[in-house]
């Protein structure tokens, strides 16, 4: 339990003085990786949840770091960033 702890903590530390973009990368691949890990019961799983955590998450981070622009998903499915609408 303490090996988890300072694990987290180190993970924490280490992407505190990140871009907001480096820091939703980092996020979305460690959790596209517990959670593509646990789903499949393999490392290739894992593998392939990180990939497409970090992209993911680095698209929603890069958003952060451009102020009134907001994240937006067509009526295919594509995500794009735009101005915001509405006073969001």
């Amino acid at each position: 339990m303490i090996k988890k702890i300072v694990a987290f903590a180190l993970i924490g530390l280490s992407i505190a003085s990140c871009t907001p973009t480096q820091q939703g990368a980092g996020i979305g691949a460690a959790s596209g990786a517990v959670i593509g890990g646990v789903v499949t019961g393999n490392v290739r799983g894992a593998a392939v949840g990180a990939a497409i955590g970090g992209v993911s998450g680095a698209l929603i981070g890069r958003v952060a770091e451009q102020p009134g622009q907001c994240y937006y998903r067509d009526q295919y499915g594509r995500r794009y960033i735009d101005d915001c609408r509405g006073g969001y």
